[in-house]
């Protein structure tokens, strides 16, 4: 027998890859962990049958021969699936597309960091020139937008955009992925994200804005992963992680949501046993208190997160500057020669202002230019320190409508970071 499988709370990329598997291995026997999430649950309740999958409690470990592993690279985020870790002659296979490595031993591996691991297998698909029925290719786009956020998150990259364009040429039916993407929304989930407003958090933590939320749930609440996204736009923060007790017998959900590209909430829940993306993830927990778990993520945040550019890394120095008493002629000079928009304005080593070509813009008549800058300069200053991101100096120079911001360490300037120095960032334009 073979049988390929996934990892628990299966999304659509998770189920999509399973039946992409079976076209791919034709003799596998797909198995569906129990607990999914509620959108996916909804498209199986019409194309369960299409599919022919089974459940985890109708197999027979014995009479497994080979299990493909697909969206998931650890033994402990399968269901049921712990006496066939023991089977010597196991044939295992893996597709998955996260950038960790876990601790399943398969005998043929592709394992390539992707948007979405259905991207992998569209790939193999298309070199065996499979055929994809127009279901196929909507719950294969199904996948991949869930996983990419419709392309727009980070770990999206060009192969999943051709993949789209791919399903879209074979017929994918955004209408019905319009309806099972979109996550329910009632009663329960109005409730739970009242009692988080109500007692709302915040905090610095290694330069970012955190908010921890615990919270005790009675009953079952699903798409709890909707009520924290919507709880982190409400709190304008740049992440949230809900942190939810009551669910089961010593059992503790936490689920993560962040905008700051640097602060991987993936990494952080797979420091934590579970998985995820940058900007999305989530754990399951046993026997652990709430305040355990938030100390555990402070502890990642401020230490153990990956290293990543910072605006030392990235400014432009020593940085050239003029005094107040600097004529503005003096200063149009300057600008031409050194071919720059804006210069800071320093004395007795501090900063006092900006003075930028825009600022040129308030002289009316030629006998203004032997005035001093201090006259025209902008001295409402926006500073920056060098261990900050190139994002978060972008979302400064956006909200203030500026193009540059000097780079202060203890009082003094040290460099500067322009608008073409964080676009350089961006588009990976950086030296090697």
């Amino acid at each position: 027998m073979q049988i390929v499988t996934t990892h628990k709370n299966t999304d659509f990329d998770g189920i999509a890859s399973m039946i992409a598997a079976t076209l791919i291995y034709p003799e596998a026997i797909p198995v569906l962990p129990k607990m999914i999430n509620p959108n996916v649950r909804a498209f199986l309740s019409i194309h369960k049958d299409l599919f022919n999958i089974h459940g985890t409690d109708e197999i027979k470990p014995d009479k497994v021969k080979r299990l493909i592993v697909v969206d998931v690279n650890k033994w402990g985020r399968l269901e049921q699936m712990t006496p066939l870790r023991q089977k010597e002659d196991l044939d295992i296979i893996l597709w998955d597309h996260h950038p960790d490595r876990g601790d399943i031993s398969a005998n043929w591996a592709c394992q390539e960091e992707m948007g979405a691991n259905i991207t992998l297998m569209l790939r193999h698909l298309k070199k065996e020139n499979k055929t994809i029925s127009p279901v196929h290719a909507t719950l294969f786009m199904a996948g991949l937008h869930e996983d990419t956020g419709s392309l727009m998150f980070p770990s999206t990259k060009a192969e999943d955009a051709y993949a789209a364009a791919y399903l879209l040429e074979h017929k994918a039916d955004l209408n019905v992925l319009g309806s099972f993407l979109r996550p329910a929304y009632g009663e329960k989930q109005k409730d739970v994200l009242f009692e988080m407003l109500k007692n709302e958090t915040r905090a610095k933590i290694n330069g970012y804005t955190v908010s921890f939320n615990k919270l005790h749930i009675e009953g079952h609440v699903g798409n709890l992963s909707v009520v924290v996204h919507m709880y982190r736009e409400i709190m304008n923060v740049d992440a949230a992680f809900g942190i939810f007790t009551g669910r089961g017998q010593g059992k503790c959900i936490v689920i993560g949501r962040s905008i700051a590209e640097e602060l991987d909430v993936g990494s952080i829940m797979r420091s934590m046993g579970g998985g995820g993306h940058p900007g999305a993830g989530s754990a399951m927990l046993n026997f652990v208190n709430s305040d355990t778990v938030e100390q555990m993520i402070r502890d990642l945040i401020e230490g153990n997160q990956k290293s990543s550019i910072q605006i030392s890394d990235v400014m432009s120095f020593p940085v050239f500057t003029v005094s107040s008493d600097t004529t503005m002629e003096q200063v149009a000079i300057l600008l031409r020669q050194k071919g720059c928009t804006g210069i800071p304005v320093v004395d007795d080593n501090k900063l006092a202002g900006i003075i930028s070509r825009r600022d040129f813009r308030k002289i009316r008549k030629e006998s203004n230019l032997s005035a001093p800058v201090k006259a025209y300069m902008t001295t409402d200053n926006i500073t920056i320190e060098p261990g900050k991101s190139p994002m978060h100096a972008a979302r400064l120079m956006v909200k203030h409508d500026i193009g540059r911001l000097p780079v202060i360490e203890n009082g003094n300037i040290i460099g500067i970071i322009t608008r073409s120095d964080v676009m350089n960032y961006f588009y990976d334009l950086l030296p090697s």
